[in-house]
């Protein structure tokens, strides 16, 4: 019986794996007239699950403030299970920091702006991502930061 190589690239689930809103400082910071700022951090995780499986995690964090106040925070992971198997090695980061997250990130974009909308405030549209140039940052500085052997 011959093996099955041929390349698999699944989409098994694409899910919501976690979010929280805070408003620590509701209702009082509802009354400030002043524009508050917005600060977005953005994060990819990839973890297997199974043998050819794997989760990939695109995290948000979106903080809004007035002055020092915290007007809301909110946190979200959207997640997708992916099957890919029988990929070179040297495709697998790329397929798994570029290729699936651009796949979960329109789902996360959407859970944002509809649970910040749902908490009361004007939705926040998260931007479209270029995850290619973000993997490819990420590697430039793993590189970077690699300890570097010396010769003499």
């Amino acid at each position: 019986m011959a093996d099955n190589q041929e390349p698999v690239f699944q989409i098994q689930r694409v899910y919501l794996k976690e979010a929280s809103l805070e408003q620590p400082n509701s209702p009082a910071i509802l009354l400030e007239q002043e524009q508050p700022s917005v600060d977005i951090q953005l994060g990819v995780e990839a973890n297997p699950v199974a043998d050819g499986v794997f989760e990939i995690c695109v995290t948000a964090t979106v903080q809004t403030k007035i002055k020092d106040k915290t007007v809301f925070l909110v946190e979200t992971k959207q997640a997708g299970i992916f099957e890919i198997r029988n990929l070179p090695q040297e495709q697998m980061g790329p397929i798994m920091g570029i290729a699936c997250p651009q796949i979960v990130y329109p789902y996360l974009r959407s859970n944002v702006a509809d649970l910040i909308q749902r908490a009361g405030f004007p939705p926040v549209h998260l931007a479209e991502i270029n995850f290619q140039a973000m993997y490819e940052q990420q590697q430039a500085q793993a590189a970077e930061d690699a300890p570097r052997i010396i010769t003499q």
